[in-house]
């Protein structure tokens, strides 16, 4: 192809490509910065439509043959690439099987664009295409790329069905997607973190401006307000979080940090064995000493949920610098009342607690028995200076009025939980399970790999 024919590729698939993104902002207001964050760039092996996260590339045959068949198709596949950026799923693959997550990020996308009622991208769906999302919405209550995963992971999916699904939503090339870190130890690249920061703050921007429209809007919005709420929600580091819970109190040990060596060498040197400083015999650090962990037993909570949750948090707090010599951790469980109280002094006490773990209640939820109790604990001097208290539950219950005198989180799983009612004194923590099995087998893969073994999924 010479230089000049070229150019007047590049020209033509660039003007198509700027008459779909005016044509979805005249449509949709609320997607002006994302719609004008990605730079057009041609490149004739890209299969159609693609995006790396800073750029869309196009192959202008491609544009030009589609153009006249239907721009509306061209505009759907300008608004799923941008859809892929908005949530990332360029950054997401992670230790996914690429394949599945491929198709679940197609899926998630084009259920979201037909979602939107507007005429810019208004296309007859036919009964292959409504009877899978039927079929996810009543297994699933957001259509997220990361449960319609998890889903086809748990449930298997056939490889004539894997194609099936492949023809009817696979619309862009992610083969420009960035590559995921080779090991899940390894931070992301500078370009990465770039990508994400960049992408975070266009959703976040989005979503205010969608909540906006939306209040008048009633063309699908909402269902895209959801998932955004879902995918910007504040996410925390478990073990980041614990730390709140720490103490700072001194504990007997050598400060090696405040230790002088020059001065205790040339004491040796000039008096044969006396040093002229000695390390000090004490040293502040944080280290969890006194918290509550109540777990939510009422049948809206199911016993796996609450055994991963459980497990997560033993192997957080069995590691050495996350205690004191002497630690007090109550475990209760509770419904509507206090079903059980068990006292944790050490590591082999709650190792032991984990193992022989058993659900006490299926009730109703009431979480203030839970904090009168724990009151209680406090009066008696039982705890001398509790810093706060975990409560992992699915958010339906009934709320103290007045803020407890220490920090309070209800922990969530991200699979299933309602934080309407949360009153504005608590902490909030989601926690995703998938990531959290993801953590128990990269555990799993050390422990094995120092015992000098082979350990494959």
């Amino acid at each position: 192809m010479s230089i000049e024919i070229s150019q007047k590729f590049d020209a033509i698939g660039k003007e198509i490509l700027i008459v779909s993104r005016n044509e979805l902002y005249l449509n949709m207001r609320f997607l002006d910065l994302p719609l004008s964050s990605l730079n057009y760039v041609m490149n004739v092996n890209t299969y159609g439509l693609g995006t790396d996260g800073f750029s869309l590339y196009f192959d202008p045959q491609y544009l030009v043959d589609l153009y006249r068949l239907d721009r509306i198709r061209i505009n759907r596949a300008y608004l799923h690439n941008v859809f892929h950026c908005i949530f990332r799923h360029l950054l997401k693959q992670g230790r996914r099987e690429k394949r599945l997550w491929d198709l679940a990020c197609d899926i998630a996308t084009e259920h979201l664009i037909d979602g939107l009622n507007h005429r810019s991208i208004r296309f007859p769906r036919n009964g292959f295409r409504l009877n899978c999302y039927s079929s996810l919405e009543k297994k699933l209550k957001v259509l997220t790329a990361e449960k319609i995963y998890k889903l086809f992971v748990d449930e298997g999916v056939e490889e004539y069905k894997i194609r099936k699904l492949e023809k009817e939503f696979r619309i862009d090339d992610h083969s420009l997607w960035p590559q995921p870190p080779e090991n899940d130890n390894q931070p992301p690249s500078a370009a990465m973190q770039q990508l994400n920061d960049k992408w975070q703050e266009i959703s976040e921007k989005m979503q205010t401006e969608l909540e906006t429209f939306s209040k008048e809007a009633s063309n699908g919005e909402g269902e895209l307000a959801d998932e955004l709420a879902v995918e910007n929600r504040e996410r925390y580091d478990y073990k980041a979080f614990l730390r709140k819970f720490a103490v700072l109190r001194e504990e007997m040990q050598v400060d090696l940090d405040s230790f002088d060596y020059v001065f205790y060498n040339y004491g040796l040197s000039l008096y044969g064995n006396m040093p002229l400083i000695e390390p000090q015999e004490f040293k502040e650090d944080h280290k969890i000493e006194e918290f509550v962990i109540v777990i939510d037993t009422s049948m809206s909570c199911s016993g796996e949920l609450v055994k991963t949750f459980l497990e997560q948090t033993y192997h957080v707090l069995a590691e050495t610098e996350s205690f004191f010599r002497k630690i007090h951790i109550r475990i209760l469980q509770c419904d509507e009342k206090v079903q059980s109280d068990v006292k944790v002094t050490n590591q082999e006490e709650l190792k032991s607690y984990m193992e022989h773990f058993q659900v006490i209640g299926n009730g109703g939820t009431d979480f203030r028995p839970a904090f009168e109790y724990v009151q209680a604990l406090i009066d008696r001097k039982e705890f001398l200076n509790l810093k706060g208290m975990l409560y992992f539950t699915d958010g339906y219950g009934i709320y103290p009025r007045k803020k407890p005198p220490y920090d309070t989180a209800f922990v969530f799983m991200e699979e299933d939980f309602s934080d309407v009612s949360v009153p504005p004194w608590a902490m909030k923590l989601i926690i995703e399970k998938e990531e959290l099995e993801e953590e128990t087998a990269l555990r799993l893969d050390y422990e094995l790999i120092e015992q000098g073994m082979k350990y494959e999924y």
